[in-house]
C-alpha cells in the first residue's frame, strides 16, 4: 500500500465528510477510495470512522490516526523541499487560510511581494471567516486577527492591527456625529458575527470602555458591514486597514475621535512546529518583516480627515 496516497486519503474524508466528494477531490475512483480506507484499517488493526447513511465520523482511533497522517504529509513534504535548499530556494505549494477582507486588502500584495522574492513557491488561499481545522483541512497557515489565542496552537505575532469607528457622510448628516462611545447604544450599529446585541471595546486616558451595541444588520463578514455602512446603513466598526483610503477619499467619517477602538492581534497559526517546509518558513519569515512597515498595509490617514469638522451635522 502507499502509505503516503492511504494518508492523504484518510485526512480528504475527514475533511470532506465522504468517499464519493473524496473520490472527486482527489480525481479518484470511489473503489479505490474504499480500498485505501480498509487497508488503512487493516494496517492499524483498528476501524477509524463510524458509518451511518448521512454521515462519516472519526473513531477514536481515526482521530489519532488523523494526526499520524499530517505527519507522514509533512515528512512527504519536507523530503520534497530538500530540493529547495539549493540556490534555487524555496519550492512547493503552500495553502494558506484567511478572511476574504484580509486576503483582498492586505495579503494579496504582500503574498505578491513574497512569490516575486521566491517565484517557485505556490499559494494557494483558503478564504472564509471561521476558524478552521488546520490538520483536518491541510491549511499550512492560518492568518487571523484577534486577541483570543488558543494556548495550544502555534501562534506567530505579526502585527497589531487598529481598527476604527466610521459611518458614511449622508448617515452623519442625517443622525449627527455621537460623541461619546455609550451614545452608540442608541445608534444603528452594524455588528459582527452577532445577532442582537455586541460589546465595542474603546480606550480613553488609561480607561476601558464597554458599550453594548446593536442595530439591524449583522454579518459574519466585515466587508458585508462595510458596503452597508458606505450605503448609509449605520455605524460600523472595520480594520483600519480596510478603510483608511475610504477615509481619505471622504467616504466614510471617522467617528469618536480621542476614544481607540479595541486593538487587536494578527497572528499567524501553525499546526506543528516539526517539519515546517522552507517554503513555510520563508513565508512566516517574509509576512513578520511585512507587517511591520505599516504603510505597506495601512493608507495614511490625515489629521484633518480625523477630525469632525469636515461634516455639518445636527448635534445630539
Amino acid at each position: 500500500m502507499d502509505r503516503i496516497t492511504a494518508a492523504e486519503v484518510f485526512l480528504t474524508i475527514a475533511a470532506r465528510g465522504s468517499l464519493s466528494a473524496t473520490a472527486d477531490a482527489l480525481s479518484m475512483s470511489r473503489p479505490m477510495v474504499t480500498r485505501y480506507l480498509a487497508e488503512l484499517e487493516g494496517w492499524v488493526g483498528s476501524r477509524l470512522l463510524h458509518r451511518t447513511t448521512r454521515k462519516l465520523s472519526l473513531t477514536p482511533a481515526g482521530e489519532e490516526m488523523l494526526v499520524h497522517c499530517q505527519r507522514i504529509l509533512d515528512v512527504a513534504a519536507d523530503m520534497v523541499s530538500l530540493s529547495s535548499r539549493s540556490e534555487e530556494g524555496p519550492r512547493g505549494v503552500l495553502r494558506i487560510a484567511c478572511s476574504q477582507s484580509l486576503a483582498q486588502e492586505v495579503l494579496s500584495v504582500a503574498v505578491a511581494e513574497y512569490l516575486r522574492v521566491f517565484p517557485l513557491v505556490t499559494v494557494d488561499f483558503s478564504i472564509g471567516a471561521r476558524a478552521v481545522n488546520l490538520v483536518e483541512e491541510r491549511i499550512d497557515l492560518a492568518i487571523r486577527i484577534t486577541n483570543d489565542i488558543d494556548p495550544n496552537l502555534i501562534a506567530r505575532p505579526l502585527a497589531q492591527c487598529a481598527s476604527a469607528i466610521c459611518a458614511s457622510p449622508a448617515w452623519v448628516a442625517k443622525h449627527g456625529l455621537p460623541r461619546r462611545p455609550h451614545d452608540l447604544s442608541a445608534r444603528n450599529c452594524l455588528t459582527y458575527s452577532h445577532f442582537g446585541k455586541s460589546l465595542w471595546e474603546f480606550s480613553h486616558a488609561n480607561e476601558r470602555i464597554a458599550v453594548p451595541v446593536g442595530g439591524n444588520l449583522s454579518a459574519n463578514e466585515p466587508q458585508v458591514l462595510l458596503a452597508a455602512a458606505l450605503e448609509g446603513v449605520g455605524i460600523t466598526m472595520q480594520p483600519l486597514y480596510a478603510v483608511s483610503r475610504l477615509i481619505t477619499e471622504g467616504k466614510l467619517v471617522p467617528l469618536l475621535p480621542g476614544f481607540a477602538p479595541q486593538t487587536l492581534g494578527v497572528y499567524g497559526i501553525l499546526a506543528s512546529r516539526r517539519q515546517v517546509s522552507a517554503a513555510l518558513r520563508a513565508m512566516i519569515d517574509f509576512l513578520a518583516s511585512w507587517f511591520q512597515d505599516p504603510s505597506r498595509w495601512v493608507t495614511a490617514v490625515p489629521a484633518a480627515s480625523r477630525s469632525e469638522k469636515p461634516v455639518r451635522s445636527k448635534r445630539t
